[in-house]
């Protein structure tokens, strides 16, 4: 991710303390890990994460997780893609995911949720969840909500579209593969209403495993209905903002962490050079420290 341009991640469900301290520490170079610790659903929910029923449950998993110094905490508000639950089924009920926003609130950290219709992503928002993951159908209700409760959309095309891939969606089931064409177009579309409507839009792509190295598709992916000067603000200043970082990531300002990238040609005039990262980074700078240089 380093190598891709990428000076500050923040991971959505798989790293840990571990893997933030360890690069911290200089055990292994990377971007700054800003870590949220398992996915936590109910029972019967997506994904294989963290089970929690009831506000007890959650609280409990949110205490334990910002113990470790967890960055934010993720919640299944909806079913998904890879798993047997349908797309427009709900997780957890209203109060407990106000419980959760308030244990999260409590450690100053904020709950980000994954959600998919816009059922599932309104009751989030009113909820006070703060980030939503995915949104494929949101709609203009959403939209309303998303100025009012001041909440960020990050959308993950990459994902999808890496899963269409020759052989890399060759586990998916025959209902996944359903599932998953009925929420790609539905993905642009929607990233063109929040993007009409001047939401705060982050960047994030939910890939799992070997499909990281199709991180980048994400920015060829989202210039199909954004101009590259919107794609670029998603991943440098408004993630800053997610992160709580404005000021020390994604500007260069004084005071920041001297995180620098120098590429060969404008990514304002053609985002997909930032999709040729070793032919087109020619220098990345991570905490004023040189990653790589080919100048």
């Amino acid at each position: 991710m380093l190598l891709r341009g990428f000076t500050t991640v923040r991971d959505m469900g798989g790293a840990d303390h571990g893997v933030a301290r360890a690069v911290e520490e200089g055990l292994f170079d990377g971007p700054r890990v800003l870590f949220g610790g398992p996915i936590i659903a109910p029972t019967g929910g997506h994904g294989l994460t963290r089970i929690c029923d009831g506000e007890t449950e959650l609280r409990r998993a949110i205490r334990e997780q910002m113990a470790l110094g967890a960055h934010h905490v993720k919640l299944t508000l909806s079913g998904g893609i890879i798993s047997t639950t349908r797309v427009d089924s709900l997780g957890y009920s209203e109060q407990e995911i106000r419980a959760a926003v308030d244990e999260a609130s409590l450690a100053r950290r904020y709950v980000a949720g994954h959600a998919y219709t816009a059922e599932a992503v309104n009751r989030a928002l009113r909820c006070g969840v703060r980030t939503i993951e995915h949104g494929n159908l949101i709609d203009e209700s959403s939209v309303e909500l998303f100025r009012q409760h001041e909440a960020f959309y990050v959308p993950t095309l990459a994902t999808y579209f890496a899963l269409t891939q020759q052989g890399a969606g060759h586990a998916l089931s025959d209902e996944s593969r359903r599932k998953l064409h009925d929420v790609i177009d539905a993905g642009l579309h929607a990233l063109e209403l929040a993007d009409r409507a001047g939401l705060k839009i982050g960047y994030g792509t939910d890939l799992h495993g070997a499909l990281h190295d199709r991180q980048l598709t994400e920015f060829s992916l989202r210039a199909q209905v954004q101009k590259p000067a919107d794609i670029l603000r998603a991943a440098t200043v408004t993630g800053a903002e997610i992160a709580g970082m404005t000021g020390h990531i994604g500007e260069i300002v004084p005071g920041a962490f001297a995180d620098l990238l120098v590429v060969d040609g404008n990514p304002l005039e053609d985002i997909a050079l930032l999709t040729e990262p070793e032919r087109r980074l020619l220098l990345i700078m991570r905490n004023g420290a040189v990653v790589k240089n080919i100048l």
